[in-house]
């Protein structure tokens, strides 16, 4: 092979391999909040408060925090500071394509998530409780990898996290939840779980206190139940300002009854 040739072959493998890089860095970047999995016994991840990696200009404590003030931020009940720190998308007009590939989810949820209802089944899968020393009307179930998968393709078989109840043995699985990017648009959202069925929910506007008075915040004005909902408000008081975090979000319940149950906010006995 001559020199030329065996340059040109060289440059082309260094391209491929750019190249593979490039691709790899892309979609790490467009899954939210991507975490790689990692191996862990049942018995361990029960009790253990999985880490996880904070956002831009957050640290581990902004983060935590920002966790638990999203569980509490998912439980029932609205108020006006609430409603500016949870962006919905719009229900669209029904159609009976839309009702027929609803059902069609729900049916490929149930049985993708079978085995699941032995919660030792999920936490030998790779799930990993979310805060499970927080309660919590739900626990959710995290598969960072099918979040990693869910930022690429759709299967509804294979939902990001698992909803459960925490019961007097264990855990009771109840629903589970599907993830997008928090820049998808909402007709992606539609290509995946219809707006005319549910709505899709990203967590907005958070505004974390100093660093140096996390213990000590007044949780009226910060988090994502405080009375700060701008940028101005929040470098006002001294905070630091996130106008979303997470990504798109939507719960499923299959096991109610009705569509308006099965793909509701939150599970209601």
């Amino acid at each position: 092979m001559s020199a030329r040739r065996t340059l040109l072959h060289l440059a082309a493998k260094t391209a491929m391999v750019f190249a593979a890089i490039f691709v790899v860095t892309v979609l790490l970047v467009a899954m939210p909040g991507h975490r790689a999995p990692g191996a862990q016994s049942s018995a361990a991840q029960e009790a253990a408060v999985p880490q996880s990696k904070a956002m831009p200009g957050m640290d581990m404590g902004d983060e935590k925090a920002s966790e638990k003030a999203a569980v509490q931020d998912m439980t029932p009940g609205h108020n006006d500071a609430h409603s500016h720190h949870m962006y919905m998308t719009s229900m669209r007009t029904q159609t009976p394509e839309d009702v027929q590939r609803a059902n069609e989810i729900v049916a490929q949820l149930r049985a993708g998530i079978e085995k699941y209802k032995d919660y030792h089944a999920a936490l030998d899968d790779g799930f990993k409780i979310f805060l499970p020393n927080l309660p919590q009307p739900e626990y959710h179930f995290t598969s960072y990898r099918n979040g990693f998968l869910e930022s690429l393709t759709f299967d509804p078989a294979r939902p990001t996290s698992l909803l459960y109840k925490r019961t007097a043995t264990g855990y009771e699985l109840v629903g589970a939840m599907y993830t997008m990017p928090k820049r998808a648009s909402e007709d992606q959202l539609n290509a995946r779980v219809p707006l005319s069925i549910a709505m899709w929910h990203l967590h907005t506007n958070l505004c974390m206190p100093p660093r140096d008075q996390l213990r000590s915040a007044d949780w009226t004005k910060f988090g994502l139940k405080g009375s700060i909902i701008t940028e101005d408000s929040c470098s006002e008081a001294g905070g630091r300002f996130h106008p979303v975090i997470f990504g798109w979000m939507v719960h499923v319940y299959p096991y109610q009854q009705g569509m308006d149950n099965i793909f509701a906010m939150h599970h209601m006995d």
